[in-house]
């Protein structure tokens, strides 16, 4: 089995997840008493976040880029930056190591595409729907790619930062996106990326008429196939 690092801390509230995620996948894979190898530079997300929004992200990826370098030094074999905003500095992180990164982006786009969907709504912080390094990604797997209204965009952006990156989950927030889901679906989503990892504590299956794609979980998925695929491959 391969060790999978993760740069996390991003919140640490989905970067649990990701662990979660990851010794269960392997445990289902493996049965009995297996789990991932794995392990985890996880960040002083107050600092990230203060880069964010002063637009310093050359300086937010040169942290994420030593991060990368120390799990590499721990013996990592792949790394995953756990979290969709980040992944604006993902080619500085990738550049930083001889070990493959995955996109959290490509992970998600081809669990669309295997769905059989061309139209997807995507929610995130403002950085992921408003900016292109997101978007282009997944538009790049042939996607059409439908962000909310400016309005809607703030009220997301502002759940995530002062709600569940603090473990809060609130059932008018969840209300509050069901509503701007299905706006975004009288648009013609016919899925939705919950394009930031916290937002799978709040927003399910249930709570939407059209499919969810969890990026938190089908990243950790690709993660695990990864690690037990042979050597070399």
């Amino acid at each position: 089995m391969k060790t999978i690092g993760l740069i996390g801390g991003m919140s640490w509230e989905s970067t649990a997840e990701y662990y979660r995620l990851l010794n269960e996948g392997v445990r289902e894979r493996l049965g009995g008493l297996h789990s991932a190898k794995c392990v985890l530079y996880s960040v002083d997300f107050a600092e990230i976040e203060r880069l964010q929004v002063a637009g310093r992200w050359t300086e937010a990826g040169d942290m994420l880029a030593d991060a990368a370098r120390s799990l590499r030094a721990a013996g990592a074999d792949l790394l995953l930056i756990c979290t969709n905003t980040m992944h604006k500095v993902a080619d500085q992180v990738a550049a930083a190591v001889d070990v493959p990164l995955l996109h959290l982006a490509d992970a998600t786009a081809a669990a669309v595409r295997t769905a059989g969907l061309t139209r997807v709504g995507l929610l995130g912080t403002a950085f992921t729907m408003e900016q292109d390094f997101y978007r282009d990604r997944v538009a790049g797997h042939g996607l059409e790619v439908l962000v909310p209204d400016a309005d809607d965009r703030a009220l997301v952006h502002r759940v995530i930062y002062d709600e569940l990156c603090l473990g809060v989950i609130r059932e008018e927030s969840r209300a509050a996106y069901g509503e701007v889901i299905g706006r975004l679906v009288a648009a013609g989503a016919e899925g939705m990326i919950l394009g930031c990892t916290e937002i799978e504590l709040l927003v399910g299956p249930e709570h939407s008429p059209v499919p969810v794609f969890a990026t938190a979980r089908l990243h950790a998925e690709a993660a695990v196939a990864a690690a037990l695929a042979p050597r070399g491959r």
